[in-house]
């Protein structure tokens, strides 16, 4: 391929993303991008996956979704040789800009991207300072689903998330039953992490901390220490700390599930994976309750695969619970209102939760430290990541730090945190256009709050509220497969979700006086939004009106197809995720999760992945090594 071709596919791609191509990399030349391709491709030993072109009229397992629970199914179930198992994914492939860490946001908003958005709240108010009051909710419609468009930050949650489980009747779903699944996954490549008993080599996802960093974060790490927490792997025996982020990246590049789990067993016989072919429902004997297959719908047409053993549903937390409404298994009276016949009268869509937290709490700094794109995305950045893999384009999204921290409504034994921060030494001017685009910011809230900083040096901490007690839904708009679900996640609709986050919030001012942070100077960028200037800076009305403007989520919706034994009414999967009512159709993905663990959802998504096919395994008689 000549330079100039291979300049030419990033920068059709790239128009995708911007209306200008050649300004996705700031001061990038697209030849750079060029050569960066032909890199990737002269030293990424594992090809990309084969889109099968004929798919057979039967396989032993349809796997739906290929995202970050739906590859490491898909790959795990065809280690046996006698199966013959499909993948579904509504998406394409990957590429060489989604490659790229610190051009995570580039995907979103994107043909990767299904770009649902929240449905405008009738009482509670949230993302006000947002278009329409809409949130934008990404989720990847990619082979490799959400792990294609997220900051790879990788976190496991806390013991007691899964000792929970356990105690509400999952049977082996406790932390000591689920973290053999997060080894199996796992190749770190920090020497000190590996050697833990909490960590290993090996797997197929490699975890690893970014080669690269600015000052401000062994700032962050010293502010924790002034505030009096441990810098510690939270992933470890410990969660409560500060941290240097751990990512899911591979010699500098983005490693998703489908590199990480698919690329290396592309060529099995029995896997077969079909790219554009989406899944619009699940066929189901009326009279005997069994799943039967799927319709999909590929190059414009309706088709159908048979399952002779079982369909996995592994589309995510909207997906899901869309795809399973649309197949006659959910609430009885709302499939009604559809004129959808109902197969199993279950509280399919139930349950939303959602990590939530303020966003744009930004803090000033006097010293030129921070990520900032006309210091970062120049011609020797460029050249220092095609050339070693390294500098600041391998940053995690620009979330250098990560911290979990109590608030007086933490359990009192402290090891049960409530609120994460996630610590990037940039803010919304880093890239404004992009990040507006990204979160739907309305102009005049830029123009107004954020503008003034345009040649600020910044820095950020998104607090995010880790067991919100309010729950939402997912509901039906249509029986038309192609129209969008009402995602309505009823944020702040619990008083105590709000007295936690402005604990929170305030936690992160005391991040900033530390004297870490006072050596650059730092300061809280204090103009108010415009709907809430009548209150002072710092009361708990500014916040809560702060949270309902700029409400911010890193996009880690779950619960929706909640497990539980059967002696719970919400319940939609058991503890074998074996879906109520409905035989040989299983979800496993992100919906599963009876409450929302307390971190980043990537993570526990893969090992949801690896549980559920040792049990898919075992259920039909293969022994588990």
């Amino acid at each position: 391929m000549s330079l100039l071709m291979a300049a030419g596919s990033v920068a059709n791609f790239a128009a995708g993303l911007s209306a200008n191509p050649f300004t996705i990399l700031g001061l990038v030349p697209v030849f750079a991008i060029g050569l960066l391709y032909m890199n990737y491709v002269s030293v990424d030993p594992e090809a990309h996956p084969i889109n099968v072109m004929k798919i057979q009229p039967a396989y032993d397992f349809v796997v739906v979704g290929g995202g970050s629970a739906g590859a490491v199914v898909a790959s795990r179930l065809s280690e046996v040789s006698n199966w013959t198992v499909l993948l579904l994914e509504a998406g394409g492939d990957e590429n060489e800009i989604s490659d790229i860490p610190s051009l995570s946001g580039y995907t979103q908003m994107s043909q990767f991207d299904w770009m649902y958005k929240t449905t405008p709240p009738s009482d509670s108010p949230y993302c006000l300072a947002m278009l329409g009051d809409q949130c934008n909710w990404p989720r990847g419609k990619v082979l490799g689903g959400s792990s294609v468009l997220n900051a790879m930050i990788y976190v496991r949650g806390n013991r007691h998330d899964y000792d929970r489980w356990a105690e509400q009747g999952n049977e082996g779903w406790s932390y000591d039953e689920v973290l053999p699944y997060f080894l199996k996954s796992e190749d770190n490549r920090n020497p000190y992490l590996a050697r833990t008993a909490y960590h290993s080599t090996g797997g197929y996802l490699t975890v690893q901390e970014s080669p690269w960093r600015t000052p401000l974060s062994i700032a962050f790490l010293q502010a924790g220490r002034e505030l009096g927490y441990k810098v510690r792997d939270c992933n470890g025996k410990h969660q409560t700390g500060f941290m240097l982020s751990q990512g899911t990246i591979r010699r500098g590049s983005r490693c998703s599930t489908a590199k990480a789990f698919l690329r290396p067993v592309r060529t099995r016989r029995n896997l077969h994976i079909a790219m554009f072919s989406q899944v619009t429902k699940v066929i189901i004997d009326p009279k005997t309750k069994m799943a039967k297959g799927v319709n999909f719908v590929r190059d414009n047409r309706l088709h159908y695969v048979r399952a002779k053993r079982e369909v996995i549903l592994s589309a995510g937390a909207i997906g899901s619970p869309h795809i399973l409404m649309l197949s006659g298994i959910g609430p009885k009276e709302h499939l009604e209102e559809h004129n959808i016949p109902v197969l199993s009268d279950i509280k399919v869509g139930h349950n939303l939760q959602d990590h939530i937290g303020l966003g744009g709490l930004t803090f000033i700094v006097d010293d030129p430290v921070t990520f900032t794109k006309t210091r970062y995305q120049t011609m020797a950045v460029a050249m220092e990541y095609i050339l070693k893999e390294k500098g600041p384009m391998t940053s995690l999204g620009g979330v250098e730090g990560l911290a979990f921290v109590n608030t007086k409504y933490a359990p009192e034994s402290g090891s049960w945190p409530d609120i994460q921060f996630h610590f990037a030494p940039s803010s919304i001017n880093s890239d404004p256009d992009q990040v507006r685009k990204i979160t739907g910011l309305r102009d005049s809230v830029y123009n107004t709050v954020y503008k003034p900083l345009k040649n600020a040096e910044t820095w950020t901490i998104l607090p995010l509220l880790l067991r919100p007690r309010s729950t939402g839904w997912i509901r039906l708009r249509s029986r038309d497969p192609n129209v969008y679900p009402d995602i309505i996640p009823n944020y702040f609709t619990h008083v105590k979700d709000i007295q936690v986050l402005t604990e929170g919030i305030r936690i992160a001012l005391n991040v900033s006086a530390t004297k870490a942070f006072q050596r650059f100077r730092s300061r809280p960028h204090m103009i108010p939004f415009p709907g809430c200037r009548q209150y002072a800076f710092d009361t708990d009305e500014y916040w809560e009106c702060s949270m309902r403007h700029f409400t911010f989520t890193i996009y880690h919706p779950t619960s929706t197809c909640k497990m539980g034994p059967s002696t719970d009414p919400d319940s939609v999967v058991d503890p074998r995720l074996r879906v109520y009512g409905v035989g040989k159709l299983r979800v496993a993905d992100a919906s599963i999760m009876p409450h929302i663990v307390s971190g980043n959802t990537n993570a526990p998504t893969i090992m949801i992945g690896e549980k559920a096919s040792d049990m898919i395994k075992e259920d039909w008689g293969v022994l588990i090594s």
